[in-house]
């Protein structure tokens, strides 16, 4: 993990590393009301962003990854590369900053990074709620005041795509199909893109119940009895409206792989690699094209994702406008 020290020496010499700064925030609006309300830039690079949102009723956090040129072209517009992370991470929006090496790996490329908070379990959806009330919807925080504000206060433009890892795999499928054309490329990291899977609704309400989420008919109903309503946010129930969206699909199998620790295997990648061979399965036989990594040995963890961006890269740059080489 990475770690900002402040460091002061005897006088006559100082030397100080910048630490964190509240600055003024953007005036910009998204279209539903939605506002920035803090800014705290990290470094030359980093902004973190706390978004007032009438979606979320409350607030939500957004990192941001500037270019290094982004001071110095003050009237450009970048492209946006979205990092969706899984459930459950306790340091949240950051873990991609945390845990992988985005800030080093985008350091040369023209991209603005948007890594937004998906709170403990929000699924990249909009909640059901026994149709009693329309919040959480992380699905309009994200695809409309995260990408507007983005766009409006920091010079975002258009050509987007987007990553994730595990749930966050599924939403950027999820993402891709359900408002298409707002990204060039889309990238599912041991994800799970097929939700009525065999097994995987229990896996989804397994998670929910261990975050506290116990009555998990509130995310989209039951599976059976509100079929029409998992079934309206299920990627594998249309993949047909991925066709022309560039797709990357990466997963292993659970068993302990080259980048683990002796011993380590884990449950939840099997289950991941199922659900997304069933999706791949399914865009094969619609002739959908997607680059396609099923690696083999190798856990649900980090240190597999990190090496998924790393390549799928070639899928995303194009989208973005970017040279799909190192």
């Amino acid at each position: 993990m990475k770690r900002r020290w402040l460091l002061a020496l005897s006088l006559p010499l100082v030397l100080a590393v910048p630490v964190p700064s509240a600055t003024a925030v953007p005036p910009v609006t998204a279209d539903n009301g939605a506002k920035i309300v803090k800014e705290t830039r990290l470094d030359a690079r980093t902004v973190d962003i706390e978004i007032s949102s009438p979606s979320l009723a409350g607030t939500g956090m957004v990192r941001l990854l500037l270019p290094s040129k982004w001071a110095a072209e003050p009237t450009r517009t970048w492209p946006t590369l979205y990092l969706l992370h899984g459930c459950c991470e306790p340091v949240d929006y950051r873990s991609w900053y945390e845990f992988t090496d985005v800030e080093q790996f985008t350091a040369d490329k023209d991209t603005i990074v948007v890594m937004p908070t998906d709170g403990k379990a929000g699924m990249y959806t909009k909640w059901w709620n026994l149709g009693l009330k329309s919040t959480p919807d992380w699905e309009t925080f994200h695809t409309l005041e995260v990408r507007q504000l983005v766009e409006r206060g920091y010079r975002g433009g258009t050509q987007r795509a987007v990553a994730g890892v595990s749930i966050g795999g599924y939403g950027a499928m999820a993402y891709a199909f359900r408002h298409q054309g707002m990204f060039g490329a889309a990238a599912s990291y041991s994800g799970m893109p097929n939700t009525l899977f065999p097994g995987t609704p229990a896996v989804i309400k397994g998670i929910l119940v261990r975050e506290g989420f116990y009555n998990w008919f509130d995310l989209w109903g039951h599976e059976i009895a509100n079929i029409f309503t998992w079934s309206e946010r299920n990627p594998f129930d249309h993949v047909d409206d991925l066709r022309g969206t560039a797709l990357y699909i990466s997963c292993g199998n659970g068993r302990t792989g080259p980048l683990d620790p002796p011993g380590r295997s884990d449950v939840l990648e099997p289950a991941a690699e199922l659900t997304s061979r069933s999706f791949t399965d399914r865009l094969r036989s619609r002739g959908i094209p997607a680059t396609v990594d099923y690696y083999g040995d190798g856990t649900h963890s980090w240190p597999y994702w990190e090496r998924a961006l790393h390549n799928s890269w070639p899928v995303l740059a194009p989208a973005l406008g970017l040279p799909a080489g190192p």
